[in-house]
This record gives structure tokens, sequence and C-alpha cells, in this order.
């Protein structure tokens, strides 16, 4: 028996390819689904199935791709619906895989059809649960994420997640492994650890929401209190994950089209195409083209881009670095983003040989705040971050909901932009740029570099300590 977890550092999701005798399954795989047929192909084994533990909805999961490749089985949970052939399973059904097998346990509460896997090895031990967005090491999924039209609520759904905690995993072995579908940075979930699994024993100790004497009631509120809002594309790729999707084959071709800047500009002016710039954010300081924004392949790229671009749909034309042309519509494509038009042949250098104006943004130190007073400057970290600690006088702005801030900067004065260490500063100046506010300059560095400053600090006290 084999287990192996690919971990997407981006996304913070984990996919698993499980291996015995020549036969493979693979669990919530990414929508560029050939790296699996490739593993299989290297091990001379066959995909069999394809266990999916819910319709996600922060990723455009690659069971189509997989299965019309492979011929194998999809899987899902009781309750699942879907346009295209699937299995659904019932809960306790077993399915032989080599020499070991795998048992659906139906686990509604972060979605109706949410299910773990549990895998049992050659002896018929529980080795491994596969709990997707059921179980988090330290933490469980959010149950705000119910289809619409449903007549259930969030507390319906919490309550469900409960039971099923006590009723299906609680009761499992102590040394049984934990695989989830996500980790620290997905917003699927509110506190999740860094690790990436953990035993079924040391959750038991550490995760809230195992603990024997958590009641329902407390379970509840706890889990349902200071949910911020999901992302837009959520919906979408929940809509995309149940009725199918372009093949990426076809989408990898029309995104990695390249084009020279005459068709490039006709296409972003008859398509109303957003130009949307990967280059690292000091390249995109230095010199980009006027109106395009920087959400750079090098950060959390794929989750601020659903996170901010608000429409799925929305056409877009590329501005990368030679060579990443690829990596960057498939990326975009695990989250929906299938309408990439292509991107600029020769990048900016080609733009500006050709005379074309070119756009800037201005940067300071920390050491300019330090040096001058009464500056305006906006924090734009999350929440969180603020409050564990901020500059007294900053004004926090989180890039999270710059689609509902435009009007808050009506005024001329110059803004004075922040985050953590430079990346997420960029990406809020060139949106707020784009939509014509240029009175936003960055600090570079960001609050990585604040600290070494003699800036006064300072950060929430909570009442009752």
């Amino acid at each position: 028996m084999k287990i192996e977890q690919i971990y997407t550092g981006c996304l913070s999701q984990g996919a698993y390819y499980i291996e015995s005798e020549g036969e493979v399954a693979i669990i919530d795989p990414l929508r560029d689904a050939s790296s699996y047929v490739q593993k299989a192909s290297k091990e001379d084994a066959k995909v069999k199935y394809i266990f999916e533990t819910h319709f996600h909805a922060d990723f455009v999961s690659g069971h189509l791709d997989l299965a019309k490749e492979t011929g194998a089985t999809i899987v899902f949970g009781p309750g699942a619906d879907t346009t295209y052939n699937m299995h659904e399973a019932h809960d306790g059904e077993v399915f032989q895989l080599g020499k070991v097998s795998i048992e659906v346990l139906h686990t509604p509460g972060h979605t109706l059809e949410s299910s773990c896997y549990l895998l049992r090895d050659e002896n018929g031990k529980a080795h491994a649960l596969f709990s997707g967005d059921t179980l988090f090491i330290g933490d469980v999924g959010r149950p705000d994420l119910a289809q619409k039209g449903l007549e259930i609520t969030t507390e319906d759904l919490a309550g469900m997640l409960y039971d099923s905690l006590r009723n299906k995993i609680i009761p499992l072995n102590d040394d049984l492994l934990i695989y989830p579908a996500h980790g620290a940075g997905s917003a699927c979930g509110k506190n999740m650890s860094k690790e990436t699994w953990d035993t079924l024993g040391n959750q038991k100790k550490t995760n809230y929401a195992l603990a024997e004497d958590l009641s329902k009631t407390d379970f509840i509120t706890e889990l349902t209190t200071g949910i911020q809002a999901p992302p837009s594309y959520f919906g979408e790729n929940v809509r995309m994950n149940k009725s199918g999707y372009e093949p990426l084959e076809e989408v990898l071709k029309s995104g990695t089209l390249a084009l020279e800047i005459d068709a490039f500009e006709s296409i972003a002016a008859h398509h109303k195409a957003l130009v949307l710039d990967t280059r690292h954010q000091s390249k995109f300081i230095k010199e980009h083209i006027p109106g395009s924004i920087f959400i750079g392949i090098d950060g959390g790229f794929a989750p601020w881009v659903g996170a901010l671009i608000k429409d799925i749909n929305q056409p877009i034309l590329l501005v990368l670095d030679e060579g990443r042309e690829e990596e960057v519509v498939t990326r975009l494509s695990r989250v929906g983003y299938d309408n990439t038009l292509g991107y600029l042949k020769g990048g900016l250098d080609a733009w500006k040989s050709a005379g074309k104006e070119t756009d800037h943004i201005e940067q300071v130190t920390p050491t300019f705040l330090e040096e001058h007073a009464d500056l305006s400057i906006v924090d734009v970290r999350k929440p969180g971050e603020y409050e564990a600690e901020h500059l007294t006088d900053a004004e926090s702005k989180p890039l999270d909901f710059i689609n509902e801030q435009q009007a808050q900067f009506s005024d001329d004065r110059k803004h004075y932009v922040h985050c953590a260490g430079g990346y997420r500063s960029v990406i809020y100046i060139s949106i707020m740029k784009a939509r014509g506010v240029h009175h936003l300059v960055d600090v570079a560095g960001g609050y990585k570099d604040i600290k070494a400053t003699s800036l006064e600090r300072s950060s929430f006290v909570c009442p009752n300590s």
C-alpha cells in the first residue's frame, strides 16, 4: 500500500494518491489531472477510482478530465447530484482497491453530501481517514456554504457536523491518520493548523471541536461566530464541480496564445478584457501597462484572483514572465477562471520597444513614514493581523474587501499603503489605480520592515484581560 499527499501551497489543498497492487484511487484531485495519470503510469498502475469528499467551493476539481483520460469511476457521497455520470455511494459502502479497502462515511455538516473515506490496510485495520472539509487539523469545516435554494440554515449544518464528528469520527481508533483536504490559509475554515496531517488521538486532545465536554449548543455557537463572507467565486466553483466545465486542454490552448501588441490591444478593447500582470511586484512597481492590475504568480495567486476578480467569466489578458504561460493559465483554471484570451508576446519589453506608454507605482521606505508626521497610513492586511499589532495612526482597509472601498478615497491626499511584506499592498494599489484612484503610495517591505522603525504601534486589547 502506498499513500502520497500531494499538497498545493497556493490553495492550501491536499489531494491524495493511494495505490495497492497496481490499482490507484485519487482523492480530491486538482484541475490539472495529467500529473496523477503520469504518476500512475510511472508506477505501472491504473487509476480505478476518483473519490470526491464534497462539491468543492474553493477550487475546480480535476475529476472530469481524469475520468475521461483513465476511465476511472467518480465517487461522491450520499445526496450528491451531478449532470455527468458518477457513482453516488451509500453510507458504509466499501470499495476494494488491490488488497486494501476504502469505506464511505457520510459526514454531513460542511455540506450535505460531505463524506470521509476510511482506508483499511491489507489486514482490515483502519489505517487513515481522508476527512475532506469535515475535519481539519485543529479545526472543522465552515457550515455556511449550503447550496442556494435549500431550506437549511448555517446552524442546521453546524448541528449536523457536530453529530457527524461524534457518531462517525470520534469512535475511530486513536492511531488513525487524519488527512484533510486543506491546511492553514484556506478560507474553508477559521483556525486551521499549518500541519497537513495528524493522528486522530492527538486531534482529540487538541482540536476544540472534538472535546468531550463540548455541548452541541456551544459547538454551533463557536462554529457560526466570526465567519467571514465566502469569496464570490465559491458558488461558481461549486456549480462547475456539479455541472462540468471545459477540458483543461482547451483552456490552455486559448490561454497560452502569444499575442502581438496590436492583437493584444484589439482584444482588450473588443472584449473589455482585464489585463492581469503576474510578474514580481518589484517589476510591476517599476513599470506596467496603464490600467493593468497586479496579482503575482509567486504569492497566493489563485485565491486572490478568486477573491478580487468578481466575475469568474471575466475575459483576461496576461502579462507574465517568459516560460510561465502554462503555469499561470493552469493556476487560473484551478479556481474556474477559464476565459483567458492569451498573453503579450515579448512582455513589457516588447510593449516599451513599440513606444507604448507605461505607468509606475510611487514607493517609499518605512523610514519616510518615520520622518514625516500626519501621514495617512492604510493597512491592507487581514483584520486579525491588524488587531494583533498595527501602527497607531493606521486605518484598516483589508485587501479582501477592496471591492467595497473605492468611495472611501474621494480626496486627493496621498495615502501610504502597506501590508505584511509588500505583495498585497501592490495588489491593492494596482486595483485602485485601474479604477482611477492614483494618489496611493506603496510602503516598501510592509509591516515586516516597519517594525524595525521607532513608529508607535498598538494592538486591540481584550476587555476581559
